[in-house]
């Protein structure tokens, strides 16, 4: 390899920072490109920041999936340099990260973890599926995701530290917008805003008191001689750990929910719990060894179910919610705030929002179809009557939805598009802020690049 230092605008720094995100209609948890049998990707290192390292089946992974998303369209004749790129760029982040000690918990690595496993359980339809689909149960798939997530993580909060205070003016915004080509502003489609207001079906008390009894009388077989592994793997609703008897494998401080871990903490090898309930259902945990500050476990979980009479208290509720929204007694974003138990959009006053947008303004044609065929009919300002939802996490609910607007076709300006121009324009700014910051850091970092790789006029060698 060339020894070489690394020169070049920091605007593409985040370019790859979301591959690996899901995207809606693929089942790709980034964790490679799938590829025909006998078409093996022989790889090695192409580049090294520091202790970090590029890839060869990084970059043709990235190349593999954009030309997917591409569907056949042109691809930039560069692609490869571009995306080579990126990856440094993230690589360079991620190695002043560990020079100022910007770190993750791995409690928020988790809660990263659980909600792509729960996308993608909703995009397939089921854990049963996505484990046949990678051939591993979810807790594997979750581990091979972790150093993934943490990396993303923390380069996010390298980006907040860098550029987290930048902001835009008003007239910050329209010198930008002002200074876009006329045959260049972008045409948008159709765009809605709808809000939701989720209340859960809570499970009854009969059905808990029946899932404790099993538990129980699980417990009972296991003192008398019963294999645990045995009954989890036929009595146990956990997919991930189910088929594997229970198995969880080795888990440190904080990486499990608290009533799982302060239950198994009081264990000894071989002891079990008494029944815990969690946010997950009711556990009989049965602890197997301390490696250090890591602990192993089994478990039997069982999800009780929730019954026609409790989905209509939930319904009854949102009968009433609806009611008064419609009076004008309350207004939907403080009946959505106090009231739903989607987190996300209740914070912004029951409106959708996505990854793929700015603002609460969604593209119809881009809107789940469980939502598009229910508004498609709606008038702006309805409110459905309640209509049954699953949760992210798998839970039964019932739900409304709000038609707040509809935006038709048109050519993008400030008055209709004020947040997607601001959003613009901001990015510009803050690029500027990593620009400078790089200018500022770049010759702490020295890499090293692979022939093959010299071409890629991103990289430009020093005389060193």
């Amino acid at each position: 390899m060339q020894r070489i230092r690394f020169a070049h605008s920091l605007a593409l720094l985040f370019f790859l920072l979301t591959l690996g995100l899901p995207r809606a209609g693929q089942a790709q948890l980034g964790l490679g490109v799938s590829r025909p049998q006998g078409q093996e990707l022989l790889d090695g290192i192409i580049v090294k920041v520091d202790n970090q390292i590029v890839l060869r089946s990084d970059v043709e992974n990235v190349v593999n999936q954009e030309t997917a998303r591409a569907q056949g369209k042109a691809l930039p004749p560069d692609l490869r340099c571009k995306v080579l790129q990126g990856l440094v760029l993230n690589k360079l982040m991620l190695a002043r990260a560990e020079v100022d000690s910007v770190t993750v918990t791995e409690a928020r690595v988790n809660g990263e973890l659980d909600r792509r496993m729960n996308y993608f359980v909703q995009q397939v339809g089921s854990e049963k599926k996505l484990e046949e689909m990678y051939n591993k149960p979810v807790r594997m798939l979750k581990e091979d995701l972790r150093a993934q997530v943490r990396d993303q993580l923390v380069l996010q909060e390298m980006q907040e530290k860098i550029a987290g205070k930048v902001a835009i003016t008003p007239r910050e915004v329209k010198e930008y917008f002002d200074k876009v080509p006329k045959d260049s502003i972008p045409y948008f489609s159709t765009e809605v805003e709808v809000g939701q207001i989720v209340v859960p079906a809570v499970v009854n008390d009969k059905a808990k008191q029946a899932a404790i009894a099993q538990l129980n009388d699980l417990r009972g077989q296991v003192l008398a001689g019963a294999s645990f592994e045995e009954l989890a793997k036929k009595f146990s609703q956990d997919p991930g750990s189910g088929s594997q008897g229970g198995y969880l494998g080795f888990f440190k401080k904080g990486e499990l929910v608290p009533e799982y871990e302060a239950a198994s903490r009081k264990l000894e090898p071989g002891q079990m719990s008494p029944v815990v309930e969690s946010q997950f259902g009711f556990h009989l945990i049965q602890f197997i060894e301390r490696k250090g500050d890591a602990y192993s476990t089994r478990h039997i979980l069982l999800k009780p179910a929730t019954g026609t009479a409790d989905a209509g208290a939930a319904a009854k509720k949102l009968v009433r919610l609806r009611r008064q929204i419609l009076s004008d007694s309350v207004s939907f974003a403080k009946a959505a705030k106090d009231n739903s138990t989607d987190k996300p959009s209740a914070a912004n006053g029951g409106l959708l929002s996505s990854r793929q947008s700015v603002g609460s303004k969604l593209a119809l044609d881009k809107l789940d179809p469980a939502i598009f065929f229910v508004i498609d009919t709606m008038k702006v300002g309805h409110i459905t009557p309640p209509m049954p939802y699953r949760t992210d996490d798998g839970k039964d609910a019932m739900r409304i939805l709000y038609l707040k607007s509809n935006t038709p076709p048109h050519q993008a300006n400030l008055l209709d598009d004020y947040q997607k121009i601001a959003a613009a324009a901001l990015n510009q700014k803050k690029n500027k802020a990593l620009d400078a910051w790089y200018e500022k850091n770049r010759s702490t970092v020295y890499l090293e690049v692979a022939p093959e790789y010299a071409q890629c006029k991103v990289l430009t060698a020093s005389t060193e």
